[in-house]
């Protein structure tokens, strides 16, 4: 069994019920009827989960030709934070708060240098959201280079939203954009902020740049339009290691 998988009927309700297992998402054989399948998707409402129909090749490829009864639960690499928890990170620190959102990173090669570079710089956690993104997965903590086990990861069901949030907290929201009025190394960074990086295609969405306080770019000299997702918030995260040390902060 893949270490970031559960699959078989019985498994997967376990861990549904018992709870101490982070179950991701849930995939479920199109079509397939049984009383199991219906108990795992009640299941998976009543404690927010989402789960999705495939086809049953997709199943087989996953669990290399093993009995999966229909039914594969994707489970995360190690447990979630929460935003509470960043923040209370960075007050027992007595440090102002130093964020990292990353929306819509598909790519858990890219998620886990984020959280790796984000733990090298002393940020106090990464928020990443419950849809459209890759999850705390096997893949991520493994390039992460053990960096989830030291940095908080939280999983938040809107983005917007928690903006907002951490807006009311006096966070200051700087979002990398080509739109961008002015360069990152312009952009005061010292005080408390949360870095958004948007997803490695189509940057971030509409309703988070308009949640931004302050839109900042990268200078790109060269041909290419853009940054690697994981790239661009490495810069963005010494950069403001870099002031912020400056200002002795």
């Amino acid at each position: 069994m893949k270490e970031d998988m559960l699959y078989g009927r019985n498994p997967v309700i376990e861990a549904l019920e018992a709870g101490n297992t982070v179950v991701d998402k849930i995939l479920i054989q199109d079509g397939l009827r049984h009383t199991q399948i219906g108990k795992i998707r009640n299941l998976a409402k009543e404690k927010g989960v989402l789960y999705r129909f495939v086809d049953k090749r997709k199943l087989d490829t996953l669990c290399a030709g093993e009995n999966h009864q229909g039914v594969v639960a994707m489970i995360a690499a190690h447990n979630y934070a929460t935003v509470e928890e960043m923040l209370a990170l960075a007050e027992a620190k007595g440090e102002t708060p130093f964020l990292v959102v990353a929306e819509g990173i598909s790519d858990p090669h890219n998620l886990g240098s984020i959280i790796r570079t984000a733990n090298a710089a002393g940020a106090h956690g990464v928020i990443i959201p419950k849809n459209r993104s890759v999850a705390l997965n096997a893949t991520v903590a493994k390039v992460s280079a053990g960096a989830v086990e030291y940095t908080k990861v939280a999983r938040v069901t809107n983005i917007a939203q928690t903006l907002e949030k951490l807006k009311k907290e006096g966070i200051w929201v700087v979002g990398t954009d080509l739109s961008g009025t002015q360069l990152h190394s312009q952009c005061d960074l010292t005080g408390k902020i949360a870095i958004v990086i948007g997803s490695e295609g189509e940057g971030m969405s509409r309703l988070v740049r308009e949640s931004c306080d302050f839109l900042v770019k990268i200078p790109m000299i060269g041909e290419i339009e853009s940054l690697n997702a994981s790239v661009a918030a490495g810069i963005l995260l010494y950069e403001a290691v870099r002031q912020r040390n400056k200002g002795g902060n």
